[in-house]
């Protein structure tokens, strides 16, 4: 179990807990669609930064993540309630940007893989010169398998 800290199991709890008393016992339709994805606890589990990823985008995303800040003390009480621990964590909630980065590099792969996709659909490409002055490293798949390859 080593890497596994204490702190570490209990940022995975609460991360539960959490959902569960935002889907079960939270009534604000201000705080809309919210996925929790993860929770990072202080060593003495004292502090807790919740990160959020929300479905709307602009003034809402950010009107929910207001309204979870302001929800931290029913929150709190909740938590207090169903876990077993001296201290009930101060809460932040933090939105998660990592989701809009993963879609901006999956764009940007997209792209990339496009333009590689458009060279091929032209016919194959021998070692020399490509389309404008292009140098293409591509290898004739028949010449390869014949011992003459490049």
């Amino acid at each position: 179990m080593l890497g596994y800290k204490r702190s570490d199991r209990v940022g995975d709890q609460i991360r539960l807990e959490i959902a569960d008393i935002l889907s079960r016992r939270m009534k604000d339709p201000r705080v809309g669609f919210v996925t929790l994805t993860t929770v990072d606890v202080t060593a003495d589990l004292k502090q807790a930064w919740v990160y959020v990823t929300v479905l709307q985008e602009g003034a809402q995303a950010n009107e929910a993540i207001a309204t979870l800040g302001r929800a931290t003390g029913f929150i709190r009480g909740e938590l207090g309630r169903r876990l077993k621990l001296r201290y009930v964590p101060e809460l932040r909630f933090v939105r998660d940007t990592s989701v809009d980065q993963v879609r901006k590099v999956m764009t940007l792969l997209d792209e990339v893989t496009g333009e590689g996709t458009r060279s091929d659909a032209s016919g194959p490409v021998s070692a020399g010169r490509g389309r404008e002055g292009e140098v293409a490293g591509a290898i004739d798949p028949e010449a390869a398998s014949n011992g003459k390859g490049c």
